[in-house]
């Protein structure tokens, strides 16, 4: 379980968003740390503290959501 205190560092970040997203929910945010993780969290659920990941996670992350890895699978 994470200790709220080793969340300050995602504190007062510069949050950011897709453009296709809808209004302030739906959607994921992405913030970029000063020690260079990507930090992100779900806009519809902000009482839940964010969760950050090295720039290399970050990076397989995109490269499998592009190339298909996370779509939905239909029954």
């Amino acid at each position: 379980m994470t200790n709220h205190a080793e969340l300050d560092h995602l504190k007062n970040l510069d949050w950011f968003k897709a453009e296709a997203s809808s209004g302030s929910s739906g959607c994921l945010g992405v913030a970029f740390t000063s020690d260079g993780r990507v930090a992100h969290r779900d806009n519809e659920g902000l009482s839940s503290p964010p969760f950050d990941v090295s720039e290399h996670v970050w990076t397989r992350i995109l490269h499998g959501a592009a190339s298909g890895e996370f779509d939905i699978r239909t029954r």
